[in-house]
């Protein structure tokens, strides 16, 4: 039995609707954001399909020092607090340091632990305090049944506002693959959602030296194994040119093919439900 999450007037857990949180990988303009945003909105309002806007302001974990990593806490945090006002649309973005939380509470409608910190105690627990629902994403380095001590970390302080997400398993060099059984396992072993990121777990981590490859055909393959296997969402970066992408290019999906997935993924879920 999962434990639904609230977040505005989205409930996040079967038998609710799939959730779909989606957006670039990093604010890398204004326009270009907002272009986005409006767009998934108008999208998903259109399929009927819960949604959540995602945008990182600082990628604090790039291949690259020379990496783009957008344009800070102060500005993002701006930029996405005017996104969620006028579209009326929930928004979320990660953190990177305790330092962060404060601020970045009082825009985001949930907050999220980057995969490879979601065993920052400190990070965790602090996030966790400020009540707010928390992403936490299942490190590439972690078994599925791992995640209950992160979640214990948060329930430690009365926050039960939790959602998982699964984004593959390292297998080998430059290379990560998804194990469907870990939606299952940590829906038992957890009680919480379980979100499936389609676009990082097509990620090849450095594949391309001084920054990450990706397979992006694989991304609707993916998304459509994640709903029959009884995902709750889905995390899926979306850009309207992603070779030009400032973050994430190769493993994120092409906006304009978003649509005949989503529908597709509609009928998957109605098929299983």
């Amino acid at each position: 039995m999962v434990n639904p999450v609230q977040i505005k007037d989205i409930r996040i857990g079967r038998p609710e609707p799939f959730t779909l949180i989606s957006g670039p990988c990093v604010i890398e303009d204004e326009q270009t954001t907002y272009d986005i945003a409006s767009k998934l909105k108008k999208l998903t309002s259109r399929l009927n399909i819960p949604f959540i806007f995602k945008a990182s302001y600082d990628k604090a974990n790039r291949t690259s020092i020379n990496s783009y990593r957008g344009p800070g806490i102060a500005k993002g945090l701006e930029l996405l607090s005017s996104i969620r006002n006028e579209l009326k649309t929930p928004v979320i973005s990660d953190i990177h340091q305790v330092s962060e939380v404060e601020a970045a509470a009082q825009v985001l409608d949930i907050i999220q632990i980057p995969a490879f910190l979601c065993r920052q105690t400190d990070l965790v627990v602090e996030a966790a305090k400020t009540g707010k629902p928390l992403n936490v994403k299942k490190g590439q380095f972690l078994a599925p049944w791992d995640m209950k001590n992160v979640v214990n970390k948060i329930l430690s302080t009365g926050n039960h506002n939790i959602v998982l997400t699964d984004r593959g398993v390292s297998f080998g060099y430059n290379n990560l693959v998804t194990d469907f059984r870990c939606i299952q396992i940590m829906h038992e072993d957890t009680g919480f959602p379980v979100i499936y990121d389609a676009t990082h777990s097509v990620q090849l981590p450095g594949g391309a030296g001084t920054a990450s490859a990706g397979q992006r055909e694989f991304v609707p393959l993916l998304a459509r194994a994640a709903i029959a296997a009884g995902a709750d969402g889905l995390f899926i970066e979306t850009h309207q040119n992603p070779d030009k992408a400032l973050s994430d290019g190769p493993n994120s999906m092409r906006l304009e093919d978003l649509e005949d997935l989503l529908v597709q993924l509609k009928a998957i879920e109605a098929a299983v439900a």
